[in-house]
């Protein structure tokens, strides 16, 4: 997220396989587009303001677009590059659901260059290979307008000198250059007909004003409103969303920055909640309200427990939807397991993490989230905690890992629109475990690492440690 998995995979790391056998049908186009005036570029399958249009839409422009459920984000390493066996292996897994799995794509960084190196000179290719692997992998595409081409933040122009250091990613747009990132968007709105559903930036990334210690929310909402305005230009049932702030937590007996919002999980920082307050009253308009955060605190604590503190998620959701009204709330990023010095976060055993997750999708959930995205940790070598499939770099890998099983059986039983039912538990296997029901299913998770027996929803049930178990009603 902002504060972790910096180091994406693009420029000097970008990923240099083409799809495998299973993406040749589509076409692929991996040309760098140059629309400066007189330049000679070809105009052929460009918009009639010159913008180039990539790929078939898979929904016709100017349609309107449903809300999206629960899927994951692309990073540095994905399954659109690898041997070609494995990578269809993950297309075919994906595309065999009963919903579309939505899946997210940032503009740059995250496997995809730097998409205007030179100003009026634009290279898509490595996203255009991230959107047609979730065009045939049968998901839905989401964009993330982040980050912005060095030369709008001060930086020398050039694909050969972008820099992908943290400190890079982390720098906003001069305010100068805010138009420019508006345009950028709007381009890529033209090019990506069937993306119906834009996120303005990450989590606030060069936003924080030094000198009052607080977030810059003016300086966001300013490039918000301007991205929204040339989104609508383009189309005006494009879907945009904001602020995409991080709601930190501090520990529950902090004073400092704390906030009345608060649980045995901590209390939420009021500096974001001011800053989302501020976008919310001056924003220009959204399609629905995006954050991202963790259960666990700023200090990477959690109280009581792993499993209690996601209900931080649950009381998050609630505070936003008070004041949003009946906007869908989106999870852009969610994370359970506080990360080590490196990001990794490998300490628990598979059975463990996925329990904890299937917590925190239920307290989004509760919280009135129609949608949350995954963020994967894939990398190329074998061991991958939290990973969603095996590395795809290998000719027998490609495999769906539990992770991936909980994100798609999540979004195809509790999607948008799922009315929630209310389940029976016998009194003295409460506090073991934790359920989420609609009338069709029942997603039941042992919060304990020894097995137990429960009585849900009239059934005796026995669960082994960390077990997650579905029942049909």
């Amino acid at each position: 997220m902002g504060r972790h998995g910096w180091f994406s995979g693009a420029g000097r790391w970008r990923l240099t396989a083409l799809l495998g056998v299973a993406l040749t049908a589509l076409a692929l186009v991996v040309t760098l587009v140059n629309t400066l005036p007189g330049d000679g570029g070809s105009t052929a399958g460009t918009t009639p303001d010159g913008d180039k249009v990539h790929g078939t839409p898979a929904v016709p422009p100017g349609a309107a677009a449903p809300e999206v459920g629960w899927g994951f984000t692309h990073t540095q390493y994905s399954a659109d590059d690898g041997e070609p066996a494995a990578v269809e292996r993950v297309r075919a897994e994906l595309a065999g659901q009963r919903r579309p799995v939505p899946q997210i794509q940032h503009v740059m960084g995250w496997g995809a260059g730097n998409p205007e190196p030179v100003k009026g000179r634009y290279d898509f290719s490595e996203m255009d290979r991230r959107i047609d692997f979730v065009r045939a992998s049968q998901g839905t595409p989401v964009v993330t307008l982040c980050c912005a081409p060095d030369w709008m933040k001060g930086g020398e122009p050039g694909a050969d000198n972008t820099d992908w250091s943290r400190r890079a990613l982390e720098t906003a747009p001069d305010r100068a250059h805010y138009d420019d990132f508006a345009k950028l968007a709007a381009t890529i709105a033209r090019r990506y007909p069937d993306v119906r559903h834009f996120i303005v930036w990450n989590e606030f990334k060069g936003f924080w004003n030094d000198e009052k210690a607080r977030w810059d929310h003016e300086g966001y909402t300013e490039l918000y409103n301007l991205v929204h305005k040339e989104l609508k230009k383009v189309d005006k049932d494009i879907m945009v969303g904001g602020p995409y702030l991080v709601m930190d937590s501090v520990h529950p007996r902090q004073s400092a920055n704390a906030s009345q919002v608060k649980g045995p999980w901590g209390r939420l920082d009021q500096r974001v909640l001011d800053a989302f307050t501020y976008w919310n009253k001056n924003k220009a308009g959204a399609d629905f309200v995006v954050v991202d955060g963790a259960s666990y605190t700023a200090d990477d604590e959690m109280f009581p427990d792993e499993f209690k503190a996601t209900d931080k998620l649950t009381a998050v959701g609630e505070w936003v939807r008070e004041r949003t009204g009946g906007l869908p709330l989106w999870w852009a990023e969610y994370y359970v397991e506080p990360g080590d010095s490196q990001d990794d976060r490998d300490d628990w055993s598979e059975a463990h993490r996925v329990a904890v997750q299937a917590s925190g999708l239920m307290a989004m959930a509760r919280g009135g989230a129609t949608s949350g995205f995954y963020w994967n940790p894939q990398k190329r070598g074998a061991k991958c905690a939290g990973c969603l499939w095996t590395p795809t770099q290998r000719a027998d890998g490609g495999r769906e890992l539990p992770m991936l099983e909980l994100i798609e059986r999540f979004g195809a039983e509790f999607g948008p629109g799922t009315e929630f039912e209310q389940v029976t538990i016998a009194a003295d296997d409460r506090p073991d475990v934790r359920v989420l029901a609609d009338d069709e299913a029942v997603l039941v998770v042992n919060t304990l690492d020894r097995r137990v027996s429960a009585k849900v929803d009239g059934k005796r049930i026995d669960m082994e440690g960390y077990e997650v178990k579905w029942l049909q009603r």
